[in-house]
């Protein structure tokens, strides 16, 4: 097993190495982060299916600190962008700049040209901005002036954003929120975190600094290659397949929504379920792992109904009902 204290570790791309290089993730952000294991799992899925995670929670919950410590704790390059009112498409995609002296026009990179992009705070910058992304998230490019230049690989976008409900916040359209593989939701800590919290801070912890706080790099991309390699062996019957459809098809028939998971949400959970079995260490998908995926992955695939939202119901609750009720294939 590779010594997680070194910072080149993980580059041997053998699938055990991998998944031990993947879990060591968990330690390494937990010297920075306190009690949001769910949301590293979910990161880490997110990378295993070259997905891309919304991360969503009130100010001042670690949102930016937790994908800042995966940052630091791979072995990838990583951007960020801060998202504002006055950001222009440009600023994240790149632009043809004349050169004077070649007399000619070159193109200027964007920060989107990364393996780790960090966009945070995505719901302060309107609509058209927003919707920059769209083209990098699904097909893996950018195109500037009618030409396609690819990203490269991997590339995965970690985006953060207040409720929408907050002052100065634009709600991302629904082509935007599907192309997101995970919905992850950042609670407020309970009190014995918050305590472990304070108490760091006391010690001296700088969440600017996260190498003094000891985060290292754990896993590079031979690592991911490996582990998606895995992955993609790993074992789903047609039942599940079969449990996975009438999920999704349960939340179109919902009377809770007005819009169900689609096809591409389907999918998203297949991969998602594939991936969390492969971390548990088993080489195929039991319904335990569908359900522990349900949420994260479908949530923001669906709309509620006006009536519902004014009852007090939210998506989570009424996925959890449908977990409930549709029948489970032994």
């Amino acid at each position: 097993m590779m010594d997680p204290t070194t910072d080149n570790a993980g580059i041997t791309g053998n699938p055990g190495t991998a998944r031990a290089s993947l879990e060591a993730l968990r330690a390494e952000i937990a010297k920075a982060v306190v009690g949001q294991d769910p949301a590293v799992t979910g990161l880490v899925v997110a990378l295993l299916c070259r997905g891309h995670v919304l991360l969503e929670g009130v100010p001042g919950v670690a949102k930016t600190l937790l994908v800042r410590a995966l940052a630091s704790a791979l072995d990838l390059d990583t951007k960020r962008i801060q998202f504002t009112p006055d950001l222009m498409p440009s600023d994240i995609t790149g632009s043809l700049v004349y050169d004077t002296r070649s007399a000619e026009f070159s193109f200027q990179p964007g920060p989107v040209f990364t393996n780790l992009l960090l966009a945070d705070e995505i719901n302060r910058t309107p609509p058209k901005t927003q919707s920059s992304l769209l083209e990098a998230m699904e097909e893996r490019q950018v195109t500037v002036d009618g030409t396609p230049r690819p990203l490269p690989d991997p590339f995965m976008v970690a985006a953060t954003q207040n409720p929408v409900e907050y002052e100065g916040t634009y709600p991302l359209p629904e082509a935007q929120l599907d192309r997101f593989l995970l919905k992850l939701t950042i609670p407020l800590p309970s009190r014995e975190d918050e305590i472990d919290v304070l108490t760091r801070h006391a010690e001296g912890f700088n969440p600017r600094d996260l190498r003094a706080a000891g985060v290292r790099p754990v896993a590079g991309p031979a690592d991911l290659e490996a582990a998606r390699a895995a992955v993609a062996k790993t074992t789903i019957s047609p039942e599940i397949t079969a449990y996975v459809v009438d999920i999704c098809r349960a939340t179109r028939e919902s009377p809770s929504f007005t819009l169900g998971v689609s096809p591409r949400g389907a999918t998203a959970l297949l991969a998602t379920s594939r991936a969390w079995a492969w971390l548990t260490g088993r080489d195929y998908v039991i319904p335990d792992d569908v359900k522990a995926l349900a949420l994260p992955t479908l949530r923001h695939r669906v709309q509620l109904r006006p009536e519902a939202e004014m009852e007090g119901v939210t998506a989570d609750s009424v996925i959890n009902a449908i977990l409930a009720h549709v029948p489970v294939p032994r």
